[in-house]
């Protein structure tokens, strides 16, 4: 039998997804996890691999088995086994010929990047940080160029594996809630740091180094070179994953970005003493620079 399962995770104490020598990767804990429910060595596939540091709010993967069990006890079993940090959502059988990466349709990104004078301490793992204002409108105009089918060479990594670097980029939003900055993406499939490298290349345009158009150059010449430096992994998350309906398996449901970014942003106190110099002043209202808001 083949099964599909989602998961989440927080990847901030793994070494990421995908299984290596030193061990303490996802796959390690999922793979033993399911192995022991199985009474069988499980070896599972999955849509996409995540470095270090990415965490998962809906990931996907399929194994095969020849163990039979209740769907909900391979979710709860494994939920039962697995560490903190890892958590089954569902599963579910599906048909021989599925395949988690190559069946993949859409693959969804998300990337949170905390814009504040402070560092984060309590979500240090779970948003990126910019601690200069940002033009939130001219990040979404270069943004715009990014979207449709596109030579990504400038925004993948020297050790990238694809052997194309043409991706379909169909969203690419850029939006502010708070002190939170939400980088929104979706692409038929995203090449090695092609997420965290355009990150950092409209942080470049938010803080005025570069204009709109320096996308678009980008693109162009196709220079890893002349691009930002691979922004940090903390911020990131694979959001979803979206298959054909005819594989039958619980449909990816978007969550409202309202719904993920509460608890995250800064209370306007912090503020107020950050941009008076560490000294509270009574009264002091919060500054407020370009597009960005200091809350």
């Amino acid at each position: 039998m083949r099964i599909a399962m989602a998961l989440e995770y927080d990847g901030s104490n793994f070494c990421g997804w995908q299984s290596q020598p030193g061990g303490n990767t996802v796959q390690d804990a999922v793979e033993a996890a399911l192995s022991e429910i199985a009474g069988e060595a499980i070896r599972v596939v999955t849509a996409g691999r995540t470095d270090a540091g990415v965490h998962a709010i809906y990931q996907v993967l399929h194994f095969d088995t020849r163990a039979e069990r209740p769907m909900n006890a391979w979710v709860r079993g494994a939920n039962a086994l697995l560490p903190g940090g890892i958590a089954m959502l569902w599963a579910s059988p599906t048909a021989d010929d599925f395949h988690a990466r190559y069946c993949a349709i859409e693959r969804c990104y998300l990337y949170l990047l905390l814009n504040h004078p402070v560092r984060p301490g309590l979500h240090q793992h779970r948003v990126g940080w910019f601690h200069h204002p940002l033009r939130l409108e001219s990040m979404q105009m270069a943004a715009q160029m990014l979207v449709g089918e596109h030579d990504f060479s400038a925004f993948r990594a020297a050790e990238c594996q694809a052997k194309s670097p043409v991706r379909t980029v169909t969203k690419l939003e850029v939006t502010r809630v708070g002190n939170i900055v939400a980088f929104e993406l979706r692409a038929n499939a995203f090449l090695h740091h092609m997420v965290r490298n355009i990150v950092g290349c409209l942080i470049y345009v938010g803080k005025g180094k570069f204009p709109p158009d320096w996308i678009g150059k980008l693109l162009e010449n196709g220079k890893r070179s002349e691009a930002a430096p691979t922004f940090s992994a903390s911020g990131l998350y694979l959001a979803g994953v979206v298959y054909d309906a005819r594989w039958k398996l619980p449909p990816f449901v978007e969550p409202p970005l309202a719904a993920i970014v509460p608890g995250m942003n800064r209370p306007a106190i912090l503020t107020s003493w950050a941009t008076s110099g560490g000294n509270p002043v009574s009264g002091a209202k919060p500054e407020v620079r370009d597009i960005c808001r200091f809350e």
